[in-house]
């Protein structure tokens, strides 16, 4: 886990890109009723913006309230790290699944102009995402960018203000 702001901040960065780009290529998949390298490359296109959109909300929004519900609610400061690790990242998925959905239904409208069904489409994408957002974070996306993370940067290296 990260120890300071600019750990976090490079943290968050990796994370977003791994979680992103995986959602964007499954919902093009779900869209495009299957896995397929057109999907993988629809998905790769509309990444970018949906990135953007992403790492906003996780800096901005979704990290400051997801740390708040896990500490008041789920584990206390002196809980072993995994189960913070667990709360935070469950908390964080719900999130971060609630608003992208969001998001995914707002790209469909302008896609198709069908600006009525925003609402039905946001409440399909909402359990659609969750069902492949929490194992992804938990089993494969958390563990691996953690893993790359400390491999690149050991503790201490990414000190939390420049040398003078």
């Amino acid at each position: 886990m990260p120890t300071n702001q600019r750990e976090s901040l490079i943290y968050t960065v990796m994370m977003c890109f791994c979680m992103v780009l995986w959602m964007s290529i499954y919902n093009v998949s779900i869209q495009m009723g299957g896995l397929s390298l057109v999907s993988v490359e629809e998905g790769w296109l509309g990444f970018p913006i949906a990135y953007v959109f992403a790492m906003c909300c996780d800096w901005f929004v979704v990290s400051k309230l997801a740390k708040g519900v896990a500490f008041r609610f789920l584990v206390k400061p002196e809980s072993p790290a995994l189960h913070k690790i667990l709360a935070i990242s469950s908390c964080m998925v719900v999130g971060m699944v609630v608003i992208m959905s969001l998001y995914g239904a707002a790209e469909g409208c302008v896609h198709t102009g069908a600006w009525d069904g925003l609402l039905m489409q946001w409440l399909v994408n909402i359990p659609r995402n969750f069902i492949m957002a929490l194992p992804f974070q938990l089993i494969v996306a958390g563990p691996l960018v953690r893993f790359l993370f400390r491999k690149a940067f050991p503790v201490g290296t990414v000190l939390p203000q420049p040398a003078v």
